[in-house]
């Protein structure tokens, strides 16, 4: 499974409009995640948690629902994208896990 990065028409509107001003931007970026998600072995549905996991980790709340939506195409199970956010309690603090979790709860439920 190659993870690519989605196509101008099926992205928010700040990426989307970026893609369509810039598309060698956009295709450059494009290009970038397809190599990384080819470097290696990790199968598809880890790749995608393990994006996840990074977006949380990162507090970003665009890029959760990024992964949560794509996850979901994906048939990953919504109770996997959501252990996501209880394995980073440890790590990245209960708020801010809890602000992930509802992330995910908003595409998950």
């Amino acid at each position: 499974m190659v993870d690519e990065i989605d196509g101008p028409e099926e992205l928010p509107d700040a990426p989307a409009q970026l893609a369509e001003e810039f598309p060698e931007v956009w295709d450059a970026y494009s290009e970038l995640g397809k190599a990384c998600s080819e470097a290696g072995g990790i199968d598809g549905e880890t790749k995608r948690l393990v994006k996840l996991a990074m977006a949380i980790g990162a507090q970003s709340e665009g890029a959760v629902h990024s992964h949560v939506r794509r996850g979901l195409e994906e048939d990953v199970d919504p109770e996997t994208l959501r252990q996501v956010a209880i394995l980073a309690i440890p790590t990245i603090g209960f708020p801010k896990a809890m602000a992930a979790l509802t992330w995910i709860d908003d595409l998950a439920e």
